[in-house]
C-alpha cells in the first residue's frame, strides 16, 4: 500500500471518529499513534522504534516528557507533541519540542492535534527548532504535493538529508498558498490596496477600500474560474467550448447520477464520478451526453457509449494505490496509462474522442474489449 493509499485511508477514519474524541489521550490512540504505525510504518509497540513519553533532561528541567520519539537505526530523529484533536495548534503547545530539539539527534518536529501536522525543523538556525513549520499536513484536506516528501520519513523510505534540503522551499511555499488561499477568501486590506492601485488612479480612501473589497474578491473568483475554464476548452478541442464550473448545479450531479449504472455490492466513489465527467466533458463534442453512460463494476469504473459494453470509451482503474486510465484502440485493445491525479485525463483527450468517432462510423456489428497491452511510455495492469 503506497503512502497517498494510507494518508486516505487515516483521513477516512479521523472524519468518522473525530466528533466522538474528547481528550489528547484519545487523540493519541486514535489517529497520532496510526500515523506513526499506518502511514509512517513505524511499530508503535517496538521501543527501539517509537519511545512513547521520552524523556531527556534539559538544563533544570529534569523528568519531563514528550508524547513520542521515533528511532531510526538506533538514533532519535523525529520529537512528536500530541494535543487534543479540534484544538487549534499554536506556537505556544511547543514548548517542550524546542527544548528537547537542542538536546537530541533529531533534526525533524512534529506537533499535531492528531488531524493537522506541522513538521518543523532548524533551518534558522543550527541545533534551534524553528517557530514556524516547513510542512503542514492537513487530513481533512490532504495535499498530494506533499505526500512525497512525508514519504522520506518513513520507516522503509527514510532519507533526512533529503528532507532538510527540501525544507526551505517546502516551507515558503507552503506559507505562499496558504496566504494566497486566505486572500481569495477574505482579502486583506494591504491584498486589497495592492490591486486597487493598479487599476485606481485616485487616492486610496476609506471609501475607495470599501468599494474594491467586494470588486477584488470577484475578480479573484472568476480569475480562478476562467483559468479552469481555459483548460476544459482546451480538452474540447475548440475556442467555442465553455464548461461552467460553478458548483450549485444540482440538475447535472443529478444527471451524472443517472448516466451510472452500478453493479450489486459495488461502491462508487466521488474520484470516480468525477473521472466520469471529465471523461463526458471531453467526448461530448463528438456525441451527446446522454449518450455516454458509465457502469461501475468492482475491479474498474467504465465509460460506455450508448450504455453498450461492446462499444468501450474508457476505464477508470481507480480501486488501487496506483490510478490508470483505460483507453482503447482500433481492435479495442485496451492500454492502462498511469494518471498522478484525475485531471491527467485531459491529457488523452484526442484518443477518448477518436475511440468514440470509431463507434458513430462503425457499421456493423463489434467485438468485445479485447486484452490489456503496454506501449511505449504506457503502463500495462499491475
Amino acid at each position: 500500500m503506497e503512502i497517498a493509499e494510507r494518508a486516505q485511508a487515516l483521513a477516512l477514519k479521523i472524519r468518522k471518529h473525530k466528533a466522538a474524541i474528547e481528550t489528547e489521550e484519545a487523540t493519541k490512540n486514535a489517529f497520532v499513534m496510526p500515523f506513526i504505525s499506518m502511514v509512517l510504518g513505524y511499530d508503535v509497540f517496538n521501543p527501539a522504534e517509537v519511545i512513547p513519553e521520552f524523556t531527556a533532561d534539559v538544563g533544570t528541567k529534569k523528568g519531563e516528557k514528550i508524547d513520542y520519539a521515533i528511532a531510526h537505526n538506533g538514533q532519535v530523529q523525529v520529537l512528536v507533541e500530541a494535543k487534543k484533536v479540534n484544538d487549534p495548534l499554536r506556537i505556544e503547545h511547543a514548548s517542550q519540542l524546542f527544548r528537547y530539539f537542542a538536546v537530541t539527534n533529531a533534526r525533524i518536529a512534529i506537533l499535531t492535534n492528531g488531524e493537522v501536522y506541522q513538521f518543523y525543523t532548524d533551518l534558522d538556525a543550527p541545533n534551534r527548532m524553528d517557530a514556524k513549520p516547513f510542512l503542514v499536513l492537513d487530513f481533512a484536506d490532504i495535499d498530494d504535493t506533499l505526500l512525497p516528501e512525508l514519504a522520506k520519513l518513513t520507516k522503509e523510505s527514510f532519507d533526512l538529508d533529503s528532507v532538510i534540503s527540501a525544507a526551505g522551499e517546502l516551507k515558503y511555499i507552503g506559507q505562499i498558498k496558504r496566504v494566497l488561499a486566505a486572500q481569495f477568501k477574505e482579502p486583506e486590506d494591504d491584498w486589497v490596496r495592492f490591486l486597487t492601485t493598479r487599476v485606481y488612479d485616485g487616492s486610496f480612501t476609506q471609501k475607495v477600500r470599501d468599494q474594491f473589497i467586494p470588486l477584488v474578491a470577484k475578480a479573484t473568483q472568476q480569475f480562478l474560474n476562467e483559468q479552469v475554464n481555459d483548460r476544459l476548452k482546451n480538452a474540447l478541442g475548440g475556442p467555442g467550448a465553455y464548461v461552467s464550473v460553478s458548483s450549485d448545479r444540482p440538475e447535472v450531479e443529478r444527471a451524472v447520477e443517472e448516466a451510472v449504472v452500478v453493479e450489486s455490492d459495488v461502491e462508487t466513489t466521488e474520484e470516480e464520478l468525477e473521472g466520469f465527467r471529465i471523461v463526458r466533458a471531453i467526448v461530448c463534442g463528438e456525441v451527446a451526453s446522454a449518450r455516454v453512460v458509465a457502469r461501475d463494476a468492482k475491479t474498474y469504473f467504465g465509460v460506455l457509449l450508448d450504455d453498450n459494453n461492446r462499444k468501450p470509451i474508457a476505464r477508470l482503474w481507480f480501486n488501487r494505490s496506483k490510478k490508470y486510465l483505460g483507453v482503447f484502440d482500433e481492435q479495442k485493445v485496451e492500454t492502462r496509462v498511469p494518471l498522478e491525479c484525475v485531471e491527467d485525463i485531459y491529457a488523452h483527450a484526442e484518443v477518448l474522442r477518436r475511440t468514440v468517432n470509431r463507434y458513430l462510423t462503425m457499421r456493423g456489428g463489434a467485438v468485445q474489449a479485447g486484452p490489456v497491452r503496454a506501449d511505449a511510455g504506457l503502463v500495462a495492469s499491475p
